[in-house]
């Protein structure tokens, strides 16, 4: 079981920097997702902003269209009033004209405040056309740097599968479907050692009974509270050359 366990081992550090990758590479398309967005985000308010600009012009032209109707009008009564014996008819003229002047001036304020939008949406539009371009060209940059980054990602995941695969086909098979039916599962290690008598994969302390049948190493043993499979590892050994020798461990596949 030991010599088992020493394949599926190799076989879970491949695995563990295949998901590393795999993280770092969905990382990355997000990366791709959040530029294609703020792309899309700033088409958006282009449109948006153009469509504002191109209402406040048709505005305008109809409230110029309206004053210019007023101003005949006010033409037409003055000619009138000419002509007109009757005070009261004059009178009555006169503060139809009142009335339409009054109506101009508001018309025409009307037509400055429009102005004054559209030109304070023109600089805004302006701003955001320089925004995009800027945008268009440190994104596109920087989306063919993320591109190729995905593509050494691919490559190097392709070269350790293949390792991966030439490993599996010298595994117990027995062994290799658990282990892989854990991995499923947790997405992590899923064979470790024990450490002071600690599931190192849990951090959970084990019984002394536990242990031994680890060490002993003639089964697979799993963790009772996260059914990882342990294994046992050597005890410290020191390290030479030192003149007070350090302490470490050195890790030797044994498993129960």
């Amino acid at each position: 079981m030991k010599e088992a366990l020493k394949t599926i081992l190799e076989i879970q550090e491949l695995d563990m920097k295949m998901l590393r990758l795999m993280r770092v590479k969905k990382e990355r398309i997000k990366e791709i997702e959040q530029i294609e967005a703020l792309r899309k985000e700033l088409h958006q308010q282009l449109t948006e902003k153009e469509t504002e600009i191109t209402d406040f012009g048709k505005q305008a032209q109809q409230l110029e269209h309206k004053i210019q109707e007023i101003t005949a009008k006010m033409k037409k009564l003055e000619a009138q009033q000419g002509s007109v014996k009757k005070v009261e008819e004059f009178n009555a003229m006169t503060q139809e004209m009142t009335a339409l002047e009054r109506e101009k001036i508001t018309t025409e304020q009307k037509v400055s405040d429009i102005v004054d939008k559209r030109v304070a949406g023109e600089e805004l539009l302006n701003k955001i056309k320089e925004s995009l371009q800027t945008s268009e060209i440190s994104s596109t940059s920087l989306e063919n740097e993320i591109k190729d980054s995905v593509k050494l990602i691919n490559g190097e995941g392709l070269s350790l599968k293949a390792e991966r695969d030439r490993l599996a086909r010298t595994a117990n098979p027995e062994v290799l479907q658990i282990y892989e039916r854990l991995l499923r599962n947790k997405k992590d290690r899923v064979i470790v050692p024990i450490e002071n008598r600690t599931c190192s994969g849990c951090h959970i302390a084990l019984t002394a009974q536990h242990e031994n049948i680890v060490r002993k190493g003639e089964n697979l043993v799993f963790c009772e509270h996260c059914s990882r499979i342990h294994y046992w590892q050597p005890e410290e050994v020191a390290v030479e050359g030192t003149a007070n020798p350090t302490k470490r461990r050195r890790r030797r596949v044994a498993s129960a």
